[in-house]
């Protein structure tokens, strides 16, 4: 056992650390580096709570370590960048059952003798961590079955539905009241349970609600709900690292959330509130706008690629699916090569999370300094020779800038289509996330190569 001095100092030095992290985190350049401060912060956290709070039952905890470990490591081993949103998703479902355990663990243990106004505060921190924890638990196993394809990405928008969830949300203060009473008189339990049952049922709902192009605020906003499930499960125990990390990780998810809403010409509790975007690789149905699309092949792709002088490479989710970072990377080494100004242009919402394009670009090595954030190049297409547009759709759609009252009316998009040539990687004509369809495609300079996205861009490599 440590003396509570030293706790102390550890876990200010381990907040000191995490800080660090998410500072780290914040640029490419630096997000290796975050990453350690994060994980030496954890290991120190951990320690020093084993070794100075934690007073008996260690082989069940060195169990319970050895497993949670093992399952973490293989996780990470195996899964592909391609899935990195789904796990995400279902490891915000961990924190949100493990902050409703802790509040039933710490509701029923029998060495907690408080009375008064400190009981009456300790069951508001109890009831709230685990009403926080329960909607964070089942949105995320809702938002890991969307983002994995078990579960449609449209939304489900039932006839009253904001009727309904401001019946829950009453019922859940309701019950709060119920429960604060009755843990007064030694009871409680039943109305702990309803609550419970409530919460997750919005959880679910709520997520269910909300449409498959607002995935990636969906996620962010998830990360937000488990860092504040883990600030109250701080509150209940009395422990200030895990407060401070979960207001740390609760208030950054909602800013991201924020920035990714405002990326979106969204407002945020419209996003909550659902009925927006359908299931990805819905057949585009007719309009007015389309007219003929005009395909291109592999070698005719790759002489505009030699013959350009600009070249700008938007990503989409469908370069995750087919993995196409790696040989998206050759191509632009040899072109980079050859003279030619190669950059890449990042949409905030492009892939499934935020941040998803960055990543797959960082594993295949991309250079840091020709990736680009869309207000940075926004204004530069007027210039570029060639755009490639891999896998992308509703993020160089421009009738958000044209259909004002479409569905993704007033999102700003990559301006692709001001360019020399767009040259589009797609599978099929099939409409993106949002289920809407792109005028871009029938545009007179736009170009369809039609494939999987690693196929067609390795035979464009093998041309050049």
């Amino acid at each position: 056992m440590i003396n509570a001095g030293v706790i102390t100092v550890s876990y200010i030095i381990a907040t000191i650390l995490f800080i660090l992290a998410l500072g780290g985190l914040s640029n490419q350049e630096t997000a290796r580096r975050g990453n350690w401060y994060g994980i030496i912060g954890m290991t120190i956290a951990l320690i020093a709570t084993v070794l100075g709070v934690v007073t008996q039952h260690y082989t069940i905890l060195l169990a319970a370590l050895v497993v949670g470990g093992s399952i973490g490591l293989l996780a990470a081993r195996r899964v592909q960048m391609t899935q990195m949103p789904e796990l995400v998703a279902i490891l915000h479902s961990l924190v949100g059952i493990a902050a409703v355990a802790v509040g039933y663990a710490n509701f029923m243990d029998p060495t907690n003798h408080l009375a008064g106004i400190e009981l009456t505060i300790h069951d508001i921190e109890t009831y709230i961590g685990i009403l926080i924890g329960a909607v964070t638990f089942s949105g995320s196993v809702i938002a890991f079955g969307k983002l994995s394809g078990r579960i449609s990405g449209k939304p489900l928008t039932l006839p009253g539905r904001h009727w309904f969830n401001l019946a829950l949300l009453i019922a859940s203060i309701w019950f709060a009241y119920q429960f604060v009473l009755q843990s007064a008189a030694g009871g409680g339990m039943q109305p702990l349970i309803i609550m419970t049952a409530i919460a997750l049922l919005f959880g679910i709902h709520m997520v269910m609600a909300i449409g498959g192009a607002d995935m990636p605020v969906v996620v962010s906003m998830l990360n937000s709900y488990s860092g504040w499930a883990a600030a109250a499960t701080g509150f209940m125990l009395s422990n200030d690292l895990l407060i401070v990390t979960g207001a740390l990780v609760g208030s950054s998810g909602a800013i991201l959330s924020y920035i990714m809403c405002r990326a979106m010409n969204r407002k945020f509790f419209a996003v909550i509130a659902g009925g927006f975007g359908t299931g990805g690789g819905t057949a585009a149905a007719a309009t007015d706008q389309d007219g003929e699309v005009v395909a291109i092949e592999a070698e005719e792709t790759a002489a505009l690629l030699t013959g350009a002088k600009q070249v700008m490479i938007i990503p989409g989710y469908g370069m995750a699916v087919a993995q196409a970072q790696h040989i998206v990377n050759e191509i632009t080494k040899v072109l980079r090569a050859k003279g030619i100004n190669v950059r890449f242009g990042i949409h905030p919402v492009a892939g499934r999370m935020p941040g998803h394009m960055n990543v797959l670009l960082a594993e295949a090595k991309v250079p840091y300094d020709i990736v680009y954030e869309m207000d940075e190049i926004n204004e530069d297409f007027p210039n570029v020779d060639v755009s490639i547009v891999i896998g992308a759709n509703d993020i160089v759609n421009p009738s958000a800038l044209t259909d004002p009252d479409g569905p993704i009316g007033g999102m700003p998009v990559l301006e692709c289509w001001k360019g020399e040539v767009s040259i589009v990687l797609k599978r099929s004509m099939a409409t993106g996330y949002a289920g809407v369809q792109n005028p871009l495609f029938f545009e007179e300079n736009t170009r369809m190569l039609f494939g999987d996205a690693k196929d067609t861009l390795e035979a464009v490599f093998k041309a050049i």
